[in-house]
């Protein structure tokens, strides 16, 4: 399985964990709930689910709505497949979710990962957080001894493309510690209260320690609504 296919079974366990979907729905939610997915495709999509029901994983259902299928027969077209998490399924998401190596760490994988923060325990939350902060920093490193090595050789627009790309990293790094900071302040609270402090968390709920300001990444995008992060700069410098 490639690492693109797996962040799709991923997401696709972790929808399904909410609710049972048809395809559309799933699709549409992956567009717009986990805006890592705009590219892909029904393509893409349905031989990941057959796969999943292949391993028992899903199961299909028909539609429940009478009036749905017998429109659908009319029209010629078959009912739409109704995709459910099996109790293996769920299993394998659970089990994916505590995962907290490398891969976890990377810009599409991070960015999948994060969205289903609310589901990830905060222990693991916190070892994917610092792992990515320690990603991003050791490329920011490099980035910079690169320009350092090469700014004389760059005309002024590709040093400006080079500056902010590394402004682009540097951005992530600070919202990262902002997150592992709350993260942090929700745990110590909860042992205080555990050790007998009538203190009360509220930066942080069964969904975690995000921070009580609506700044929620290096985007600078303060609207309330589902986390999309920012597409990663590329590390064009040599």
């Amino acid at each position: 399985m490639s690492r693109r296919s797996g962040i799709l079974e991923f997401a696709v366990l972790g929808l399904l964990r909410e609710a049972p979907m048809h395809g559309y729905e799933l699709r549409k939610r992956l567009n717009t709930s986990l805006g890592i997915f705009r590219a892909f495709s029904y393509g893409t999509l349905y031989p990941c689910l057959k796969t999943l029901v292949a391993n028992g994983r899903l199961i299909e259902e028909p539609g429940s709505a009478p009036e749905d299928a017998l429109a659908a027969s009319l029209a010629g077209r078959r009912a739409k497949i109704v995709y459910r998490l099996t109790a293996e399924g769920r299993e394998h998401f659970e089990e994916l979710l505590s995962h907290t190596g490398p891969d976890s760490w990377e810009d599409e994988h991070f960015a999948a990962r994060f969205a289903f923060f609310g589901q990830t325990e905060r222990e693991v939350r916190m070892r994917v957080l610092e792992g990515r902060r320690s990603r991003l920093e050791e490329r920011l490193e490099k980035m910079r001894a690169s320009l350092a090595r090469t700014r004389e050789r760059l005309d002024d627009y590709t040093l400006e493309l080079q500056r902010h790309g590394m402004e682009s990293v540097e951005r992530e790094v600070r919202w990262l510690n902002e997150l592992i900071e709350s993260e942090r302040a929700g745990r110590d609270q909860r042992q205080s209260a555990t050790d007998g402090s009538a203190q009360h968390d509220n930066t942080t709920g069964s969904s975690g320690g995000l921070p009580r300001h609506r700044d929620v990444g290096p985007t600078g995008d303060t609207s309330p609504g589902p986390f999309t992060p920012p597409d990663p700069p590329d590390d064009t410098v040599n």
